[in-house]
């Protein structure tokens, strides 16, 4: 997994490439979890994700807590298998899948 970060004020957006899963997800959940603080928007863009896990699921969720009260999570340029993931697991109804 490869991920980049671009920061606009209020705003993170978190480009991951690859596959968020068990092996990678600790990782990215460890070095973004100091960056959420003040952020209200933060945004995924997994346009070159292949694959998310149950870990990697988890990663998502507790960046989604650790936003602003009110702060906004979506997710953007999803393939249609973790479209699909994301359907089946209720995550569509906590976040923006766009």
């Amino acid at each position: 997994m490869k991920y980049s970060v671009k920061q606009n004020g209020n705003a993170l957006e978190v480009t991951v490439e690859g596959r968020l899963d068990t092996v990678s997800a600790p990782t990215l959940q460890s070095e973004l979890e100091p960056m959420l603080h003040g952020i209200d928007e933060l945004t995924f863009d997994f346009s070159k994700l292949d694959y998310i896990s149950s870990a990697g699921l988890r990663t998502l969720l507790s960046a989604h807590k650790s936003l602003n009260m009110g702060g906004k999570t979506r997710v953007i340029h999803c393939n249609p298998v973790v479209k699909e993931v994301f359907a089946v697991t209720g995550f569509d109804k906590i976040m923006t899948i766009e």
